[in-house]
């Protein structure tokens, strides 16, 4: 079941079209990775699914029916600019911006002091916003987006600038928001963290959207039939076994056991290449290389087909 459609989305600023026939359906409950490379449009299509801006044609729906603005109410939205007010004490602004968002003042203090705690920024409270660090900043966005529990969560880079340590508290938070039912929109051109996050994807590009769907089933699309085989033996009976349908391309060696990558010309004949190894060496592992969404990124960036 989709939380959320938009449906042709077109967007143009002068001459420049952003958005060129948008669509995407992202699904209830998962991960929805945005990915596209800088200037692709995904900011614009983000701003417009949080209504700071609007499509000059296209359809959106929020849980079946026409986004209205009383829905911003259900969504959070961390944009990759930061904007919290310099001169303002930290405590007093996170309480002033859950309170726009619906929250009643007892319980949004009582819900931030938790969350400050959790994040370990307590010590803050009464602290100018000009006055943390850029990662501590960008904590109190992160927590101001999700403090009233919205159906809907969308996260514009939310790792850009933060060390290892953070992102992967973030990442954490991600995952837990995800498990509690959450539908999380993710815009990245990190891929790294679309695998590891991400169960479906978007692949925008010069604001066309190229590729949708679920990350595995866009893997296996894209396969591109390599097998990587982990034996002891020697590297020359390997080569040996090679006919026309296959080629080694890679190998590695190791303490444990030697590894070696043999492309498969004919996806016939897998089952050939492990009868014409095993009289040869001894198998330790074999397994079919998908490849990363960075690959298949590039791939389809450059106009590659399947």
């Amino acid at each position: 079941m989709a939380l959320f459609h938009a449906r042709n989305i077109v967007k143009k600023f002068a001459t420049q079209t952003a958005l060129d026939d948008v669509s995407i359906t992202v699904p209830e409950g998962k991960i929805y990775g945005l990915l596209g490379p800088n200037g692709a449009g995904k900011t614009t299509l983000l701003r417009i699914i949080n209504q700071i801006t609007a499509p000059d044609t296209g359809e959106l729906l929020f849980k079946g029916h026409k986004l209205v603005p009383d829905d911003i109410y259900n969504i959070g939205y961390l944009p990759e600019e930061r904007g919290l007010y310099k001169k303002m004490k930290v405590g007093e602004q996170a309480l002033y911006l859950a309170q726009l968002k619906g929250l009643p003042k007892k319980e949004a203090t009582e819900k931030l002091k938790q969350w400050f705690t959790k994040f370990e920024i307590m010590p803050w409270w009464n602290k100018k916003v000009e006055e943390l660090s850029k990662g501590m900043q960008q904590k109190v966005q992160f927590i101001i987006t999700i403090l009233h529990n919205p159906s809907l969560l969308i996260f514009d880079e939310p790792f850009s600038g933060f060390d290892p340590i953070n992102t992967e508290l973030l990442k954490k938070e991600i995952l837990i928001k995800k498990e509690q039912g959450t539908t999380i929109i993710f815009s990245t051109h990190n891929m790294g963290s679309v695998e590891e996050l991400c169960d479906n994807i978007a692949l925008i590009d010069n604001g066309k959207k190229l590729i949708e769907g679920e990350v595995h089933k866009i893997r296996q699309d894209y396969r591109s039939n390599v097998f990587e085989v982990g034996y002891e033996g020697d590297l020359e009976e390997i080569r040996k076994s090679m006919n026309r349908h296959f080629e080694l391309i890679d190998h590695q060696e190791d303490n444990d056991y030697n590894k070696a990558r043999i492309q498969v010309t004919d996806p016939t004949a897998n089952n050939e290449l492990l009868a014409l190894l095993i009289p040869k060496i001894r198998i330790i592992s074999f397994n079919e290389v998908l490849p990363s969404m960075n690959d298949i990124f590039i791939r389809v960036v450059k106009g590659e087909q399947v």
